[in-house]
């Protein structure tokens, strides 16, 4: 074939799909893997993003009308506990502060105790649920590289498998074979920088969303004190 029908039939830029079409099947899977988890943390980001921003905003209006008030229990409605974790903590101070002014006589240090306990149990509570699914994020940002680069190891060793086996070092036979494999590591890249971006970037807001809980409960167990030193 002459030279210049050879350069019209070379492609012309990378084509993915034809990349992952023709690599060797532990490739393949190693690069369906991978796309995989990116979509998937790519899920989780969203869907993190969205729930993060309606719970603080919840909490900022729950937490603003639970001091406007005098009644707390008017505040603590059946859908408040499920969706506000503010609620949730308010509401393990207040039942622990009913139950110990239930009883003939009162143990204050004891009762403040409870309550300090039964809030800081409560926080840790919502900060782990909310922080769940933060761990994929770590383990895919920590594993896809190397992951990736499995495929790209194993992507090598077929290329020099070819060289062997068509006995021939010409770029013709290797570049097809190498080019698919580093397509691997970039996937796997394209999948753990963004979990790892994510990992970063929500752990520090799970953290800040857990001190605004803490700075709440310690609020409200100062209230629940006075009220405990009246009683």
């Amino acid at each position: 074939m002459p030279f210049d029908l050879l350069a019209a039939a070379a492609p012309t830029r990378l084509d993915p799909v034809e990349l992952f079409l023709d690599a060797d099947i532990v490739v393949q899977a190693v690069m369906a893997g991978l796309i995989l988890a990116s979509i998937w943390v790519w899920t989780i980001i969203v869907a993190f993003t969205l729930r993060i921003g309606g719970l603080e905003r919840r909490s900022r209006h729950y937490e603003a009308d639970f001091w406007e008030t005098t009644d707390r229990d008017a505040v603590l409605t059946k859908q408040q506990r499920r969706e506000v974790p503010a609620a949730r903590v308010a509401a393990a101070g207040l039942d622990e502060w009913k139950r110990s002014k239930a009883g003939p006589s009162i143990d204050r240090a004891a009762a403040r105790d409870r309550i300090n306990a039964a809030m800081e149990s409560q926080v840790a509570l919502e900060a782990d649920e909310l922080a769940d699914r933060l761990g994929f994020l770590a383990t895919t940002g920590s594993i896809a590289p190397f992951v990736g680069l499995f495929g790209t190891v194993w992507g090598i060793m077929n290329s020099f498998f070819q060289i062997g086996s068509q006995e021939s070092s010409s770029l013709a036979v290797v570049a097809p074979g190498i080019s698919e494999a580093l397509f691997a590591t970039a996937i796997g890249l394209f999948a753990a920088i963004p979990a790892v971006i994510g990992y970063n970037r929500f752990s520090g807001r799970v953290n800040r969303y857990e001190a605004r809980l803490q700075r709440f409960a310690d609020k409200v167990h100062a209230g629940l004190s006075r009220d405990l030193d009246r009683a």
